[in-house]
């Protein structure tokens, strides 16, 4: 899903609104219509077509408010917590917020997950109190209010169904955490129950739809449907997770640095350039009696006349090869995706335990490695397009991954061994 445009901005955060809200947005205008008009005014009614489209569309908006209100509960929660909240989008099934991370302790996940459907059951509970008064002063808005929190009610209960990706299921994945310790095993148990939720919304929503042609029927598959995509896709995170927390970065290092002896020319250099046009993105690191030097660019061709090429040698023109991004080559692999979010080329040198070079490791070898793990492999071309690209191949969202790691690893592990 995209994330569509963007509205205003609540304390920092981007609120979004998905194309597909509007769809929801007309649905749930024209259902608000046709129940005031049975409920409230009766067919034929003076006035009554102009009103119950003026509450209609009213509900259908605070509606959404509520469900922003909802999102909000989570977002205040996290940033609590020094989580980033990146944006909360309205869509068609309602809202979601982009937090950037999970938080570190099961408390912590379980205050956010619970900080969504607590804000609707207080608004659930403060506008059924209120709704008497408010039916005392005007029977359409006591009927606005009314409606309003029983919508607050249903949404508040319903995200509080155990089962991913409802909230109820973040909530039972950090209980399980908090009482076995383990946070994979949460999210098992979290994702089964709403595989069978999901499975179950999907069979109940096909025998209503097929014999009433019930709307309801019709919208219980759809949540079906979105609940058996989410937890798949939970699942393949879990899994991309178990793997970069298992890899090493020696799984996926490759060699992309040639090497030079100090004592050649330029002019050796600029032939290495010409006949590989294929490698002229590789580093070129510098030995001199087996010693590293450095590491030297294409600066000196550029900045220095030809005719002096023969004469400079390439030891005088060198920089440290602490000005490559470095990483062990034990470290767990994880770190490199981090690393690669800021190196510049997005490439890494790949130190041994010694701290000297025995490789790179670039994005496509990265994903190579993690998708070996998990007994998937991809054509040359796929990984050398995604190469020349710098990016993950098949769209890999290997960074927010990395970050939940890190967000969970003990210090032990998430010291730098670059």
């Amino acid at each position: 899903m995209g994330e569509g445009f963007q509205l205003l901005r609540i304390r920092g955060i981007p609120l979004r609104i998905h194309p597909s809200w509007f769809v929801i947005l007309a649905l749930a205008t024209l259902a608000f219509q046709q129940q005031y008009s049975q409920e409230l005014l009766g067919p034929g009614a003076p006035g009554a077509g102009l009103l119950t489209w003026l509450l209609a569309l009213a509900t259908a908006l605070l509606l959404f408010v509520s469900v922003l209100l909802h999102e909000l509960g989570h977002s205040m929660a996290a940033l609590a917590q020094g989580v980033k909240v990146r944006s909360i989008t309205l869509f068609l099934l309602g809202g979601v917020a982009n937090i950037e991370r999970e938080s570190t302790t099961a408390r912590g996940a379980l205050i956010v997950a619970a900080a969504g459907p607590l804000v609707s059951l207080l608004l659930a509970a403060a506008l059924l109190g209120s709704s008497h008064g408010a039916a005392h002063l005007s029977p359409p808005l006591g009927a606005l209010v009314s409606q309003l929190g029983k919508l607050n009610l249903v949404l508040g209960l319903f995200n509080l169904l155990p089962g991913l990706p409802l909230d109820g299921g973040l909530i039972l994945k950090a209980l399980v955490w908090q009482w076995t310790g383990s946070q994979s095993r949460g999210v098992q148990v979290a994702t089964a129950s709403g595989r069978m939720l999901s499975w179950l919304a999907l069979g109940l929503g096909t025998v209503l739809f097929l014999r009433s042609g019930s709307i309801g029927g019709l919208w219980l598959m759809v949540l079906g449907w979105f609940g058996l995509g989410a937890v798949r896709n939970q699942t393949q995170s879990q899994i991309l997770i178990e793997a970069l927390r298992s890899l090493k970065v020696r799984d996926g290092a490759r060699r992309r640095f040639r090497v030079l002896e100090s004592t050649n020319s330029l002019r050796q250099l600029s032939r290495l350039r010409l006949s590989d046009p294929e490698g002229l993105a590789d580093w070129l690191l510098v030995c001199d009696g087996g010693r590293w030097r450095g590491v030297i660019d294409d600066a000196p061709l550029q900045s220095l006349p030809v005719q002096r090429w023969d004469q400079e040698r390439i030891g005088d023109h060198l920089r440290p090869l602490a000005d490559l991004p470095a990483i062990r080559d034990d470290a767990p692999l994880w770190q490199a995706v981090l690393q690669l979010e800021t190196a510049t080329p997005a490439r890494l040198l790949v130190l041994s335990p010694a701290g000297l070079p025995c490789g790179t490791i670039e994005r496509p070898e990265l994903a190579e490695a993690v998708l070996a793990k998990l007994g998937v492999r991809l054509p040359a071309s796929l990984l050398e397009n995604a190469r020349r690209q710098g990016t993950y191949p098949l769209g890999l969202s290997l960074a927010a991954v990395a970050r939940t790691v890190a967000a969970t690893a003990n210090p032990a592990e998430s010291q730098s061994k670059g």
